[in-house]
């Protein structure tokens, strides 16, 4: 999460998305401060954790529109106001950032998927609370699946160099297996159903909506994405789902 200096307050990502992709907006200015002339030395900036927030924000937005390699640091400090030099002194380099990004937005996403408190739901309504919650992420958080895809553009050779990021999505799985194991302890689901392969199923089924949603509404002229109808496909992808996990009928 993004924590505002010296509290264990957060900042939402989302509003600050809002906040960095407007270059105008007066809360997102920040401005380099350098030693007197007798020095070239940069002080070190105020609000660190802060401004990191609003960089990483910036970044999330540019690296979700173009991707890491068309993405430019000119236009992130652009976004934040600030410049390449203060964005380097807190992360480095373009690739640091990038991975910055993309650990957080997936840990968010994890995060998020543990406030689902399922333990007290039947199997079947635990699995469609994960689908359903899964679905309507994807549409509320656009820029998440955008770098998902522009990571996999990058046929994923960032996201390998991230330590974090090979365990932080290990939760949905798990969160997933156990589930399973319980409708599958009462013959409700299928034996053979493995929590990664329904996790799969669950991503693409909903990302399909975001990734398509102009190419596959222009074809066949149906609103996709957040303008369509949201909650008839988000019922489609859960029956399918649902469905799917059912055991084999004995004849």
């Amino acid at each position: 999460m993004l924590h505002r200096t010296h509290s264990d307050r957060c900042l939402d990502l989302t509003d600050l998305l809002n906040l960095a992709c407007d270059p105008a907006n007066s809360e997102t200015a920040m401005t380099l401060q350098v030693a007197p002339a007798r020095t070239t030395a940069m002080r070190k900036p105020k609000a660190p954790e802060a401004n990191r927030a609003r960089i990483v924000a910036a970044a999330t937005a540019e690296f979700a529109s173009r991707g890491f390699k068309g993405a430019s640091m000119d236009a992130i400090a652009a976004r934040t106001s600030t410049t390449r030099a203060l964005i380097n002194y807190y992360f480095g380099s373009k690739e640091k950032l990038y991975l910055e990004v993309l650990e957080r937005v997936y840990a968010e996403i994890r995060d998020a998927e543990r406030d689902l408190e399922l333990d007290h739901l039947p199997p079947a309504e635990a699995l469609r609370s994960i689908v359903e919650f899964t679905y309507n992420y994807y549409v509320d958080h656009e820029y998440f699946v955008r770098l998902v895809v522009a990571e996999n553009q990058a046929k994923g050779r960032y996201l390998k160099r991230s330590p974090t990021l090979r365990t932080v999505n290990r939760p949905i799985v798990d969160m997933l297996g156990g589930v399973l194991a319980r409708g599958q302890a009462v013959g409700l689901f299928r034996r053979d159903a493995d929590p990664i392969d329904v996790h799969l199923a669950i991503a693409a089924l909903g990302m399909f909506n975001v990734t398509n949603q102009y190419t596959f509404g222009t074809l066949f002229q149906r609103e996709m994405g957040a303008k369509g109808d949201v909650p008839r496909r988000r019922e489609l992808v859960t029956e399918m789902v649902l469905r799917w996990l059912e055991p084999a009928s004995v004849s």
